[in-house]
């Protein structure tokens, strides 16, 4: 019987990749000003997020975006400092339609249109019979200016150490990093009737809440 002998191939060795150690690629993100084009989120003028690591909101950021007040609810009561460092309780408003919006910070480029377009339908809150409260966790004397530099005639709240935040649930943004930004609408009664969450478009929820109240 004739053999055939095969001739010897090289064995080559295939690379592998290290899947334990991705490579990071650093995305910039510039800004002429200190404020970015997040609404309310104050940055550094450059900022670098890196892609390496995509990281999962703890159990303690997931619990921030539990919502504790709901539509139907009575939501908890509080007393906080207005801008001119007088006392303001929730149950001061009962008998007359409230909104609360929860904002992220004063003079941030969202937090600014949203107050201004409260402001340019101010009138026609109080035609409805509704009072407007803005909350932050700004201090007092932030709340000031930032009234008075925009003309806002509606009450701003203190929220220091965001506790009435937390107490209402309101949901943050950007795995927990960024306060939320949300408005309640009241009855006459102290029943939610709306919640409107309305980070990325802060002047738009305006006409729809001014809709419901006139239903009221």
């Amino acid at each position: 019987m004739a053999c055939v002998s095969l001739p010897k191939l090289p064995i080559t060795s295939v690379p592998t990749q290290n899947h334990r150690n991705p490579p990071s690629h650093n995305l910039p993100i510039l800004s002429n000003s200190s404020e970015s084009q997040f609404y309310g989120l104050k940055l550094s003028t450059t900022t670098t997020f890196s892609t390496s690591v995509y990281p999962c909101p703890s159990t303690a950021q997931r619990s921030l975006i539990v919502a504790k007040v709901t539509k139907g609810s009575a939501p908890p009561s509080f007393t906080l400092k207005d801008q001119d460092g007088r006392s303001v309780s929730l149950s001061k408003f009962k008998g007359k339609p409230v909104v609360v919006y929860f904002y992220p910070a004063d003079e941030t480029p969202g937090c600014t249109k949203q107050a201004c377009a409260f402001r340019d339908s101010y009138e026609k809150f109080k035609k409805a019979g509704a009072e407007v409260i803005g909350i932050s966790g700004d201090d007092t004397a932030s709340h000031k200016a930032f009234a008075k530099k925009y003309r806002l005639p509606f009450t701003l709240l203190s929220d220091e150490g965001n506790k009435v935040r937390k107490d209402w649930g309101v949901p943050a943004d950007l795995f927990g990093t960024l306060p939320g930004r949300q408005t309640y609408v009241l009855d006459k009664k102290g029943v939610v009737q709306l919640i409107y969450n309305n980070q990325f478009q802060p002047e738009k929820h305006i006409g729809e809440t001014l809709n419901l109240l006139q239903s009221l």
